[in-house]
């Protein structure tokens, strides 16, 4: 049995989860309650985050990795171009989403406004909410910016580097705050990416004492 712990609203288990469903690999969904550091969860990955896969008799851990690990072994849909500079240019924006996007974004609002919540850490930060709605403007521009030039966020066809951009903002969504009238571009790509079959799970997802607004789950907005 393929099994992943994950988090509904971890833009990393999300990155997988989109992976693995655009690949139509059947995967038994666990939640990790990962703040809770249990011995159990911590023997599948020391470092106590999620996700983690188990798959052909592995543990893995860290949605990069794995989600090329399951490109490179189970190849149909291809998710990474063969050309190297296409390939690196794939590389480059997952990383920025991940690292850049992550820390400047997702963390900032994510975290205050429901991370916080579910593991008992108090209130929200108001200084850091506002700082992170201010910051995703600037990266709702680039994604636009690349768009203009491109069918998808790294070049003619969808990639991780799609998926993983989707990961972020849908989570976002999940709580109202991305603005997706600031570009028209930018909205028609989700459109895209949430109009496909691997994305219903994360329609699905809901957490508990957080409903999502009701455009989160309409493909029409």
């Amino acid at each position: 049995m393929i099994r992943l712990f994950h988090s509904p609203l971890s833009p990393f288990c999300r990155k997988v989860r989109l992976t693995l469903s655009e690949k139509r690999i059947d995967v038994d969904l666990q939640e990790e309650k990962y703040w809770e550091k249990s011995a159990e969860f911590l023997r599948r990955n020391p470092a106590g985050k999620v996700p983690v896969l188990q798959i052909d008799g592995i543990t893995m851990s860290e949605s990069t990795a794995i989600c090329e690990y399951l490109d490179e072994v189970y190849p149909t849909p291809s998710l990474l171009p063969r050309d190297p500079r296409e390939r690196y240019e794939v590389r480059r924006l997952v990383g920025w989403f991940d690292d850049t996007f992550y820390r400047e974004v997702t963390t900032k609002i994510l975290t205050e406004r429901v991370i916080k919540k579910l593991v008992g850490q108090g209130y929200p930060d108001s200084r850091n909410v506002k700082e992170g709605v201010q910051k995703i403007k600037f990266h709702l521009d680039y994604m636009a910016n690349l768009l203009d030039h491109r069918r998808w966020l790294a070049g003619d066809v969808m990639t991780l580097a799609d998926f993983t951009a989707a990961a972020h903002l849908s989570c976002l969504d999940y709580t109202s705050d991305v603005d997706w009238n600031r570009s028209a571009v930018v909205k028609d790509w989700y459109a895209k990416i949430k109009s496909r079959p691997a994305f219903r799970n994360l329609l699905a997802d809901q957490v508990s004492g957080f409903p999502p607004p009701p455009h989160y789950s309409d493909l029409d907005f």
